[in-house]
């Protein structure tokens, strides 16, 4: 009941339950135990392992990678050999050297036709005029160049550099020949040169003098006739011929540097040794131990830190659920401190099992993780506390075991084992999460062995890893995974069971199975008393899931509730077959002592056949310490009678209780009254059965029976109308209908 539903009964919040299954302090020391779990499951994985090593000194063991580390030296070498095998790069500079040539002969034209000018100064106008025409050529050149995306300025450089050192000397006699030159043979000999300095510049030279011996031979085949134009003209095109081929540092420099990049990195692999045993640590090894944060001087505390905020995380996503299903809260029985203590060693052993398979694995053959029973945790989850639950931890079991799994270099989580434990595990959950056989189980690991396989083989489809062996190899894991599941789970059941007094749906059914000793017992010595029972069962399953309580935990409670009374059961009524009722010549306290004792004679009798504690709840609470008003007002007109004042009290005439502390407990108390009282009834009406279930929950509801129990009126109306509903349709054929009562009242 809850505080806004109190009236004249006062408070009726449910009692906290004493002792460390609802104590905080213990909560959040389960709350640390799970992060100390996923962070040391993950951690040896994530946290590399230190050494405490010094420079110059000995190791006293081998030391391997954790991880997949790059060496720096071995890099910087690898990359200046790299560089060193880069040949030089050399660039064409497009000169148009004919240009060259077309200035000298517009001159040549030019000073020959101006009769002011002396022989002797034409001479020695040519003499320091031509020479100086080439290298103003090679200046202008750079400068009209310069800070272009044409060339860069380094080649510039080298080019006007070499082609100076490659300039041709033209022959004294030459400059003297050239003013003699008559006019009209001038644009010839230009054409002819210009020609021949165009064809031999579009090779390409580093030397110039290798295109400057093919001059004479192009010379002699013009069409020159006279031989002093020939002479001319071959000096001057052997003056204009400058290399172009010339060396480009700068490209040479990008080249050198793109080589390096192009290297690979040198890397040693996981696993790979980087110290032997006994070997000495030089300044490089030291280096490489520390930048990789193998020493305990250098360690780096940024993955723990990770780590721990990573497991911190996951206990967060825990908590969450557990506290929005009002778990944390302590209001569902199942989710107490007893029931995360559970929940962590279901992880334990699944995270263990995780370790166990990574230890199997290598590098030629990853896929053994494939054999990790990814969804037995899950499975345990969902039969022993809720799929939602599960549904959770899923999600959890494949983050952290696509880390413990992972066989990949530089990457943190291996997702196809992730995927593939999604899968499986929400192929379990919904082949399990209605089970009510041990044969399920298995079933649910056929589905995971097949849902596992299927998975496996997409990966394997979409990545193209068809090689044949490690195909069959990780089929056939994942399939072998499913199976492996089901046979822990079977083995590890009946542990947590009894470990825990978890009453599981499978557990439940076991019990409910009519040739459990006991039921044979019920049925046998007090038939009346089993058939009560079972109509309890129909009624009590009904009504509580109609409140979203256990039903199957009601059904199984009903069955049990009454067997206290197999001890004497001729004392109570549905057992007195043709028989009479010894208590109508005992004395009414002897009577009430012989009916309360049923209930704790029903614990003592369930406790003998280990029966687990919800069932024997339900057998000491479902009459609470309600009265039997009908022994007390017997009492009280014997004392009448004997004209004695009573020395008793209705407290006296109650059952000693405790009262329902669980809805089912409740709900099997109201059934029971209920199924009591219409088998009373000779020929009851609808109006009748509805107006006696109305009575008896209001009864005790003044009797303040539901004051330890999380009952609310919303849900006491539907336990009414849901019981209600069953007894018509059970007794459908002894209630009257309005129109039948009518038809009856008419004959009469």
């Amino acid at each position: 009941m809850n505080e806004n539903q109190t009236g004249k009964q006062g408070s009726l919040r449910p009692s906290k339950t004493a002792g460390w299954k609802h104590s905080a302090a213990v909560r959040w020391a389960l709350m640390f135990m799970f992060v100390l779990l996923f962070y040391f499951s993950v951690a040896p994985h994530v946290v590399p392992e230190t050494y405490d090593i010094q420079e110059g000194g000995v190791s006293e063991k081998d030391i391997k990678a954790p991880f997949q580390i790059k060496d720096d030296k071995a890099t910087r070498q690898a990359e200046e050999e790299a560089a060193s095998k880069v040949d030089f790069t050399y660039s064409i500079v497009f000169l148009r050297n004919e240009m060259l040539v077309d200035q000298i002969f517009m001159r040549i034209e030019q000073l020959n036709a101006d009769d002011q000018v002396t022989l002797q100064n034409k001479i020695d106008i040519y003499r320091n005029e031509i020479p100086g025409r080439y290298k103003e050529y090679i200046e202008n050149f750079v400068k009209v160049n310069r800070g272009t995306d044409t060339y860069n300025d380094e080649l510039l450089e080298e080019m006007a550099t070499v082609v100076q050192e490659q300039e041709y000397t033209i022959p004294e006699e030459t400059f003297y020949k050239i003013p003699n030159l008559p006019s009209e043979s001038i644009p010839e000999m230009r054409e002819v040169a210009r020609n021949i300095v165009k064809k031999l510049s579009g090779e390409q030279l580093r030397e110039a003098e290798t295109a400057r011996t093919q001059v004479a031979e192009l010379v002699n085949a013009s069409t020159l006739s006279s031989r002093t134009s020939r002479e001319i003209v071959q000096e001057l095109a052997r003056f204009a011929i400058m290399p172009n081929k010339f060396l480009d540092k700068t490209a040479t420099d990008e080249a050198k540097v793109l080589a390096k990049q192009n290297t690979p990195p040198v890397v040693i692999k996981e696993g790979e040794l980087i110290v032997k045993r006994g070997q000495t640590i030089t300044p490089d090894l030291y280096k490489l131990l520390a930048d990789s944060s193998l020493l305990q001087d250098k360690k780096n505390y940024w993955p723990q830190l990770g780590l721990l905020t990573m497991s911190i995380m996951f206990i967060v996503a825990l908590y969450a659920y557990l506290h929005l299903s009002g778990a944390i809260n302590g209001v569902k029985p199942k989710y107490n401190n007893a029931s995360l203590l559970m929940l962590w060693l279901i992880f334990l052993i699944n995270l263990i099992t995780f370790q166990i398979v990574s230890l199997m694995q290598t590098d030629a053959a990853p896929y053994a993780g494939y054999l990790a029973p990814a969804a037995l945790g899950v499975m345990l989850i969902t039969l022993l506390l809720d799929m939602h639950l599960a549904m959770i931890s899923s999600i959890l079991f494949a983050i952290m075991g696509s880390i413990i799994l992972n066989t990949g270099q530089n990457q943190l989580f291996d997702f196809q084992f992730g995927f593939v434990m999604i899968v499986v595990s929400f192929a379990a959950m919904f082949s399990i999460h209605r089970a009510s056989q041990r044969s399920t189980i298995l079933k649910a690991g056929i589905m995971v062995s097949l849902f596992g396989s299927l998975s496996v083989l997409a990966i394997l489809l979409m990545s193209e890893q068809l090689e044949r062996i490690g195909f069959i190899y990780s089929i056939g894991f994942a399939f072998a995974s499913g199976i492996i599941t089901a046979i822990l789970v079977i083995g590890l059941m009946p542990f947590f069971e009894v470990t825990f007094g978890i009453l599981s749906a499978l557990k439940l059914v076991e019990l409910s199975n009519p040739n459990h000793p006991l039921l044979r017992k019920l049925l046998t010595e007090t038939p009346g008393t089993y058939h009560h029972s079972v109509m309890v069962g129909n009624l009590s399953e009904a009504a509580a899931e109609a409140i979203g309580a256990d039903g199957l935990l009601c059904r199984v409670g009903s069955f049990y509730h009454d067997i206290g009374k197999t001890k004497r059961p001729n004392y109570f009524i549905e057992n007195q077959n043709n028989m009479e009722n010894p208590h109508d010549t005992i004395d009414p306290k002897l009577s009430k002592s012989i009916i309360v004792a049923h209930a704790r004679d029903g614990v003592e009798l369930l406790k003998g056949y280990n029966i687990p504690k919800p069932l024997r709840d339900i057998a000491e609470q479902h009459h609470g310490t309600t009265s039997l008003k009908f022994f007390y007002y017997k009492a009280l007109k014997q004392a009448e009678e004997q004209g004695i004042d009573p020395t008793f009290t209705e407290e006296d005439f109650r059952y000693p209780g405790p009262k329902a502390q669980s809805k089912e407990a409740a709900v099997v108390g109201i059934a029971d009254c209920v199924e009591a009282a219409v088998r009373s009834l000779r020929n009851p009406t609808v109006e009748q059965v509805e107006a006696m279930i109305h009575k008896i929950i209001k009864s005790r509801l003044d009797d303040n029976q539901f004051n330890e129990c999380d009952l609310t009126l919303k849900e006491l109306d539907k336990v009414a109308q849901s019981l209600k509903e069953s007894v018509i349709g059970i007794f459908h054929s002894r209630i009257e209908y309005p129109e039948d009562v009518k038809a009856k009242e008419r004959l009469e």
